[in-house]
């Protein structure tokens, strides 16, 4: 297996002030910092930050219009005394082609800047960061500025999950177990509340269920989670990061400095990698989880149950029972295998945590995904209709369609260059019909007249948002009969013709229970 490390092998960054920035209680007082981009996690570090008294300056390339959440932020964090240069006057900061590093290197040695703080937006031969590394300035994360602003003593453990699809499903359901076991747990990160905010909450957590992206996690660097998984790689943001390799490497580097457990899925071997490269403390352990018999050491599924032989004291000949399939079965639908592999996720790094069996699956009876995954619009005569528009790559929609043996999938968007092939081709079999939209609709089409020319597509031509899914829907109810699962998942982006997966997915189940008569709240039977 190939060593899967981007470019920053060693995971050190250099360090202001004598690497003394280590926690809130250090003396951040003047530090210059620059803060790249106001998202929402660029502005909860300028806030973080000026509260502990550092100097900011934060630039944003957008304008802020009048009544926009970024202006509100701007406002602000000028109360809060922050310098800024926003619109016109932050776009120099983000500039590219020629003679566009040296002049950013100009305008942080004007700045005096000592850190820089990047939004995960911004990739990383951006030469604005290139000039800052250039220079020997540390770039950090949102997410390492929190992990140093935690409190020296008592700062509750992190449990983090990162991977290409199922990271927000996992978080979800590792806080549902740890609530289960009684704990002020937190999400944080990409869902729930960024992490800087949940650091900075007076609440004592218990733990905080950390989900990060591969773009945050190349500039962070002395995070050292309690429990961290990798739950699966396949090719995404491929641009950003320059290779597939870089990509998984950035994965990767979650399990750095890990203290108890590092999860890795046992039938995807680029995560076993990933653990068996990673510079872990000393003590911690490799635990797998699988759909699969459970061996030594890992976590899978006996039958209908959920076992543990990784985190129980006689681990070599027997297992703890976690939960059966009934606990993840929603009205009346059965889990599909990729929805059981990130409950075990789940609970492997909530047992590493020390949650008990009955927590963990108290927390599986309660989880409910998030919209868009998954989720069941209705069943109406025999049919059942599935709403997963946050499958938006094909390594999300296989996953899906492993749900049902008689399938009419409603696919299509945005591909991003990625190839369709592999995917229809292990799920050929399960495909009654195929309905296909958006830009990339002939990719999705020539796939399936490829590896499974027995099966009908048929073609939605318009492109106006409520038009097209409506024309969708009625194509798939005239393919689908008893017995059949039809489901939207995309395997492609929706900004082609959607505003957002969000509103894919909502004019889907408006159309779906339009065409039956429902009144959009509740299923109309089973």
């Amino acid at each position: 297996m190939p060593r899967l490390v981007p470019t920053e092998t060693d995971f050190t960054s250099p360090e202001p002030r004598g690497g003394s920035l280590t926690s809130r209680e250090a003396d951040w007082s003047g530090l210059r910092v620059l803060v790249v981009g106001l998202g929402l996690s660029g502005f909860a570090a300028a806030d973080a930050l000026l509260e502990q008294g550092a100097s900011v300056l934060a630039v944003e390339g957008q304008e802020p219009a009048e009544g926009s959440d970024l202006a509100e932020r701007v406002r602000l964090l000028e109360i809060l005394g922050a310098e800024l240069a926003t619109g016109e006057a932050g776009r120099p900061w983000f500039a590219r082609g020629g003679g566009a590093q040296e002049a950013c290197a100009a305008m942080l040695e004007q700045a005096g800047t000592e850190v820089v703080v990047t939004s995960p937006g911004l990739r990383p031969d951006t030469p604005l960061l290139a000039a800052a590394r250039a220079a020997g300035l540390p770039v950090w994360s949102e997410v390492e500025l929190a992990w140093r602003m935690r409190p020296a003593e008592g700062a509750a453990p992190w449990l983090c999950v990162t991977g290409t699809n199922g990271k927000t499903t996992v978080v979800r359901m590792l806080t549902a177990m740890l609530r289960a076991n009684g704990e002020e747990a937190v999400a944080a990160g990409n869902v729930g509340k960024p992490i800087m905010e949940a650091i900075l909450d007076p609440t004592r957590h218990g733990a905080i269920a950390v989900e990060l992206s591969s773009f945050q996690l190349h500039h962070t660097w002395t995070v050292s989670p309690q429990a961290s998984v990798v739950l699966n790689i396949a090719p995404d943001h491929v641009d950003w990061h320059g290779s597939l390799e870089a990509y998984a490497g950035d994965k990767g580097r979650i399990h750095h400095n890990t203290q108890v457990a590092a999860v890795y899925n046992a039938q995807d071997e680029v995560t076993r990698a990933l653990v068996e490269q990673a510079d872990v403390v000393e003590g911690c352990r490799a635990v797998a989880f699988s759909v699969g018999t459970p061996g030594l050491s890992e976590l899978g599924l006996v039958e209908d149950v959920m076992a543990d032989r990784a985190f129980t004291a006689d681990r070599a000949t027997t297992a703890l029972e976690l939960g059966t399939l009934e606990d993840l079965t929603r009205d009346g639908v059965p889990p599909a295998p990729h929805l059981v592999a990130n409950a075990l996720a789940a609970a492997a790094l909530a047992r590493a945590h020390g949650v008990p069996p009955a927590a963990v699956r108290e927390g599986l009876r309660a989880f409910r995904a998030d919209p868009h995954r998954m989720e069941t619009v209705l069943v109406a005569e025999g049919v059942t209709w599935v709403d997963d528009s946050k499958a938006t790559n094909p390594h999300a929609a296989a996953a899906a369609l492993t749900a049902s043996s008689s399938i009419v999938w409603v696919a299509g968007g945005d591909l991003k260059g990625a190839d369709v092939d592999g995917l229809v081709a292990d799920v050929a079999d399960r495909l009654k019909a195929v309905v296909v939209l958006g830009k990339d609709a002939d990719a999705v089409a020539g796939a399936v007249a490829r590896h499974a020319p027995q099966v009908p597509v048929d073609r939605v031509t318009g492109t106006e948002p409520e038009q097209a899914m409506a024309d969708a829907v009625s194509a798939a109810s005239a393919r689908a009969g008893v017995g059949d699962l039809v489901l939207l998942s995309p395997a492609a982006a929706s900004i082609d013709m959607f505003s957002d997966y969000g509103q894919r997915g909502d004019l889907f189940a408006r159309e779906v229970r339009r065409l039956h008569g429902g009144d959009g709240q509740v299923p109309l039977d089973g």
